[in-house]
């Protein structure tokens, strides 16, 4: 079993709704792996309500995997790096838009300023991609971070190539061991994964 006793972990969520639940289940996972986690959320995850359920109720699983506060805002964010309030960080979903904005070195929102703070310290950025145009719009950023020191990634690969035979998804139930590794600045392999029905 993954051990992260030790490591503070920000959990950072942006608004890719359909794999919330996903998420909220492997920042769990790491919590009972050991991970301290430091909640992180986007400010579209915070304000949107979609078909597949409430940022409030969402919100409120996610402080209790925490101590009870949730950063939401890039004033909140911004003392991540000069605190050290992290060793490592998660983005989970990394939807399309946050992957062109770190890629672009865009801080606009919460999670990319909690990822631009975090980075100071040349501390491990970990991203569990979740978009529609991975193989499309996003694979220049996608693979412009692949090329980026810091940042490693979640197990992905094509999670419905007849149906959307650009998607990418990551694994999120390799996210813990996908940290564990990263802590020690080694990238998770293999990188690419079939998926089959049951995986997604």
């Amino acid at each position: 079993m993954t051990d992260l006793h030790g490591c503070r972990l920000g959990f950072a969520l942006c608004g890719s709704f359909c794999c919330v639940r996903k998420a909220l289940t492997a920042a769990k996972a790491c919590a009972e792996a050991g991970a301290a986690l430091l909640p992180i959320i986007s400010e579209h995850f915070a304000e949107t309500t979609t078909r597949f359920g409430s940022p409030t109720t969402f919100s409120e699983e996610l402080a209790l995997l925490g101590d009870g506060k949730i950063v939401t805002s890039i004033v909140d964010a911004e003392p991540i790096g000069p605190r050290q309030l992290t060793d490592a960080l998660v983005v989970a979903p990394c939807t399309g838009n946050t992957l062109a904005k770190l890629a672009a070195g865009i801080t606009d929102n919460t999670v990319t300023m909690a990822v631009k703070s975090h980075l100071r310290g040349g501390k491990p950025v970990i991203l569990c991609i979740s978009t529609n145009d991975g193989l499309s719009a996003a694979a220049r950023n996608l693979g412009e971070l692949l090329n980026r020191k810091h940042y490693f990634f979640v197990p992905f690969g094509q999670d419905a190539p007849i149906q959307k035979p650009t998607s990418l998804m990551g694994d999120f139930t390799r996210i813990p061991e996908t940290v564990a590794e990263a802590l020690g600045h080694r990238q998770l392999q293999p990188i690419l994964i079939s998926y089959t029905n049951e995986n997604t």
